[in-house]
């Protein structure tokens, strides 16, 4: 990400800016349908909540320059003493750059910049009020956190949440070139958690491309008459990537749990209080003989939730640490004793994030189950939500998580013992479960090796079938939990 720096919001800088100016005539607060006082003040609101926050280990100058990112032909650009806006090469707009921490200035100069814009991009100019709301702050936010977003509403967003999901929560047409367009993601679903947004295309379904798919395959890999995970490649302004959604043919809970006497398999859909309470039922209504704790789509932002969830397998022992500063470090410790001692495998993949990868992180610090599937996503920066006055919110990712023996999480994640994509079918896996009853299992612990991410993910690439996963998963999940000898050997391989 480039260098961008916002002066408005930076006390740390040493010069003094000039005397702020108004920018409007309050005889005339509307100006090209736009209110100006009312938007310049939401935006001035933002900034300011923005300067209170504090970014773990990173040293934040929140952006205005980032505004050029609603179009790739406008340029922001700030001086010591000017703000300058520049539309295909020529200055479409210029003002006294206020002093710091003047966030009122800053608002206008943004609505300024805003009416400048309209001006030139019709696009901008046909939008409604909300829409126009989330481009620009989006744009400003991502200035900072690429995963950063805008809620126009808190209250309609908490009112979605608890939808009832027979999917997994996208809706979206095929266009005229065979892709998948998404025209909506419901709020609390797995592609919502994954920043699954309206206009993202997906051109690819569990290794096959959408145009060479009938409509109603489509459909149907999007449906939830057949629960389990699909693999899907997305594509927009930010590049191609693969994700990993978890369908429910009932309502989307943080937590499912299957009984399959003897085992407890337990699929955690989001780290929640709700998350942790569904699991702590589970354990003290079945006596398991194994557990399969499924963390493959897993996420979550309550580092509390995370240490009272891994508690119920691992006691009262650290599980995480939080940041919020370069310098300060919060160790979070389960509260509560084990309910179970029975043995359990973890199921990690791509999809894993947050909090999910601490839980797993803690399972393998303390040897109290085997890691199996793929590298999770290293996406351990955890979201705060900011209210607003106009009755929407920022969130941003201000906080990073490292494991509870200090070990970087954000942007390496978690690699599983057992690889997956290199046990997928029956003559692989039974070779290796041979190697390893024979002692000849040898596998390197990349948690603890100084070896690059895309070197291991090189080694261990993702499985492109979300059903082959689902399958590969299971059995080799079930054949380490029925085997006690297998399921030590890998124990003590570490």
């Amino acid at each position: 990400m480039k260098r961008i720096m916002l002066y408005a919001l930076c006390s740390m800088l040493c010069f003094a800016p000039a005397q702020s100016t108004e920018l409007f005539d309050p005889a005339q607060p509307v100006q090209d349908g736009l209110d100006v006082f009312e938007v310049s003040a939401v935006f001035s609101d933002i900034y300011e909540q923005l300067d209170n926050v504090k970014w773990a280990g990173r040293d934040i100058r929140v952006a205005l320059e980032s505004l050029e990112a609603v179009h790739p032909e406008a340029h922001v650009a700030l001086t010591d003493n000017r703000a300058v806006l520049v539309w295909r090469g020529d200055v479409v707009g210029n003002w006294p750059r206020p002093r710091d921490g003047d966030f009122r200035a800053f608002g206008q100069i943004t609505t300024a910049m805003i009416l400048r814009l309209r001006e030139s991009i019709p696009a901008m100019r046909r939008m409604s009020d909300g829409a126009l709301f989330e481009l620009v702050v989006g744009a400003l936010v991502r200035g900072i956190d690429e995963d950063g977003r805008y809620i126009l509403s808190k209250r309609e967003e908490i009112m979605n949440d608890g939808r009832l999901l027979t999917s997994a929560g996208i809706e979206g047409i095929i266009d005229e070139r065979g892709n998948f367009r998404v025209t909506g993601v419901f709020t609390g679903s797995p592609a919502s958690a994954q920043n699954i947004k309206s206009g993202d295309l997906i051109v690819g379904i569990n290794g096959r491309e959408i145009a060479d798919m009938k409509e109603g395959e489509v459909a149907a890999a999007f449906a939830g008459f057949n629960s389990g995970t699909i693999r899907i490649q997305v594509l927009n302004e930010s590049g191609s990537r693969n994700v990993t959604l978890r369908r429910a043919t009932v309502v989307i809970t943080d937590a499912d749990v299957i009984w399959k006497d003897p085992i407890l398999e337990i699929v955690i859909n989001k780290v929640s209080d709700n998350s942790a309470q569904i699991v702590n039922e589970a354990l003290r209504k079945y006596q398991a003989g194994g557990i399969i704790l499924d963390l493959r789509t897993a996420q979550g932002d309550d580092e509390r939730a995370a240490a009272r969830l891994a508690g119920l397998f691992l006691g009262r022992v650290p599980v995480l640490r939080s940041v919020e500063t370069a310098r300060s470090e919060l160790e979070i410790t389960a509260g509560g004793d084990a309910i179970t001692n029975a043995p359990a495998v973890v199921i990690v993949a791509g999809g894993t994030s947050g909090t999910a990868e601490a839980i797993a992180a803690a399972f393998l610090e303390h040897n109290r189950g085997v890691l199996i599937g793929l590298p999770t996503s290293g996406r351990a920066r955890l979201a705060t939500k900011i209210d607003l006055k106009n009755g929407g919110a920022l969130e941003i990712h201000n906080r990073k998580i490292k494991t509870a023996q200090g070990r970087d999480l954000d942007g390496r994640g978690i690699f599983p013992l057992v690889c997956l994509s290199n046990i997928r079918n029956n003559e692989q896996q039974n070779a290796f479960f041979i190697n390893v009853i024979n002692g000849q299992f040898g596998a390197r612990d990349f948690n603890r090796e100084d070896v690059s991410r895309d070197a291991i993910l090189r080694g261990c690439p993702a499985i492109r079938s979300g059903a082959d996963e689902d399958a590969v998963s299971q059995a080799v999940a079930v054949k380490i939990l029925t085997d006690e000898k297998v399921y030590k050997q890998l124990l003590d391989n570490r």
